[in-house]
């Protein structure tokens, strides 16, 4: 179907659209999805795409989100469901939704430093005392990437564990969620 006709479609063709799309996102391996950037400005139309697609309805495999929050740098936010068989590290579900993460000098696999880029070295996070850079060396303790995990059928949770140890299983939720003096304080849904 072209996006003509998704256009002028009825909405309830809309709505049988969105979760036929949803369905097909969720069931897509992400080894098949694209690894290369995009340009800036396509990369933010596919990560909303991306987002809206797969984070309206069920993930059977592990769902992944990414939020710059407070950042807005749409070059970390995006929204995938990557397909598990059981048990799966963290960081292999990061991997296989091709988010690149980067850690801190002193825990290089455990913590997330910056995702797919995002906070640059040169970016000034603002916060409550003023302003910092990330430099990934353990010292900055106003702002930093969350890692949240939600059951399948449960509340969001701060996580006990690091992406190199933290196991997750199909139907659960897995949000690094970029933190600035404590705000956001969990994830939005």
């Amino acid at each position: 179907m072209t996006l003509t006709k998704l256009r002028t479609a009825s909405a309830g063709s809309l709505a049988a659209a969105g979760l036929l799309l949803t369905l097909a996102a969720c069931s897509t391996p992400a080894s098949t999805q694209p690894s290369s950037p995009a340009p800036a400005s396509s990369a933010a139309a596919s990560s909303n795409a991306s987002a809206a697609s797969t984070s309206a309805g069920p993930c059977a495999g592990v769902k992944v989100i990414v939020d710059s929050g407070a950042l807005k740098q749409s070059a970390a936010d995006t929204s995938a469901c990557v397909s598990v068989d059981g048990p799966t590290v963290a960081a292999k579900v990061l991997e296989q939704a091709k988010i690149k993460t980067e850690g801190t000098a002193k825990y290089p696999t455990s913590f997330a430093c910056r995702v797919n880029g995002v906070p640059a070295a040169d970016f000034d996070i603002k916060h409550k005392g003023g302003t910092t850079r990330e430099a990934c060396d353990d010292k900055n303790t106003v702002s930093y990437w969350a890692l949240w995990v939600k059951p399948a059928a449960g509340a969001w949770a701060y996580a006990q564990e690091g992406l190199d140890s933290l196991k997750l299983n199909p139907g659960e939720s897995l949000e690094l969620l970029y933190t600035v003096d404590n705000e956001p304080a969990a994830p939005a849904s």
